[in-house]
């Protein structure tokens, strides 16, 4: 039966973790699932502890960090990592991030594990860091867009990996500005100053406080684990470049604006941000003011994003194939 067989997940923190529950939701009820999260993050247990358990193995190093921490945390890492990685596991997936790196390697080399490695919905000049090192690993190495074929061969193509829709979709007249788990400081300051007057901003790990003493009308929070409600009555989502905006237009069918932050070192930048644009009939900022936000708000208001094959119910449909074929 393949419910006693196991698939443990990283959900490494913002995107990471929203493949995860996309994963997790199309496989729901057909297999046990495991999840390894970050260290104190309670924002991706939330999201995730409905599917299977929870355990925690230290991430080394966040966008802004050096390559000396991740040097300093890599040894705690692989030591969690054995200690939470049961015996007898079937199928790891590692949705990205050097999070996903010491558990992914635990579990095939270690464990024995079948190793999928998932590279970025955002990723089209060149392959996120943990995907290149996986592929040496990797029984099979998961890609979004036939366009990654370009910089990773060996992969095969399953489509985007997106949330289903949590709650009805609607218009509640707001835009919705976020920046992500570490937040966007540069598009807030300008949107705040770009004269938009019903918005829903979530800081991340930005402090809100200057933005709610200026704004006292608009609705702004860190974090909230329902943030799909947001996203369900939005007008316009406005977003750094990460998965908000596949979840945007393909879950919640919403129009949006990609911001990249020029602060993050290890991300995707302006090239990747405007071949998904076109993917998902958005607008791209480059430079980033009140009057280029408020100009891109309103050219995609009323666009509507294109379809694409559901890659998370094709990637479950792998997954469970094999463990049939391995049972």
């Amino acid at each position: 039966m393949l419910w006693l067989r196991e698939v443990i997940i990283t959900a490494s923190g913002g995107g990471h973790t929203g493949y995860a529950v996309a994963l997790a939701q199309r496989l729901a009820g057909r297999v046990r699932m495991r999840f390894v999260i970050p260290e104190g993050d309670s924002w991706s247990a939330s999201k995730v502890s409905s599917y299977g358990e929870v355990t925690e193995v230290v991430k080394l190093r966040g966008p802004r960090d050096s390559w000396v921490k991740m040097l300093v945390k890599a040894p705690k890492a692989f030591i969690q990592s054995l200690k939470v990685l049961p015996k007898g596991s079937h199928v790891f997936v590692s949705t990205g991030s050097n999070h996903s790196v010491p558990p992914a390697l635990v579990s095939k080399l270690v464990r024995g594990s079948y190793l999928i490695s998932i590279e970025s919905s955002v990723r089209f000049t060149r392959a996120s860091s943990s995907v290149k090192f996986l592929r040496r690993f990797a029984d099979l190495t998961v890609l979004q867009w036939e366009e990654q074929l370009k910089l990773i061969p060996e992969g095969t193509v399953v489509g985007p990996l997106y949330e289903k829709p949590e709650y009805e979709i609607g218009n509640e007249g707001y835009v919705l500005v976020t920046g992500g788990t570490y937040g966007h400081k540069a598009l807030f300051d300008a949107v705040l100053k770009a004269g938009i007057e019903k918005v829903v901003l979530q800081t991340g790990r930005v402090d809100p406080r200057p933005y709610k003493r200026a704004r006292p009308g608009w609705v702004i929070f860190r974090f909230d684990p329902n943030f799909g409600r947001w996203l369900a009555k939005a007008d316009v989502v406005v977003t750094h470049l990460g998965k908000t905006v596949i979840d945007a237009a393909l879950t919640y069918r919403k129009p949006v604006v990609i911001v990249p932050n020029p602060e993050w070192r290890l991300t995707a930048g302006i090239e990747d941000a405007e071949i998904l644009a076109r993917k998902l009939n958005a607008e791209v900022v480059k430079e980033i003011t009140p009057r280029s936000i408020k100009e891109a708000i309103e050219a995609v208001r009323g666009r509507e994003p294109p379809k694409y094959r559901d890659g998370a119910e094709e990637l479950a449909k792998i997954i469970t194939e094999y463990l049939e074929e391995t049972s």
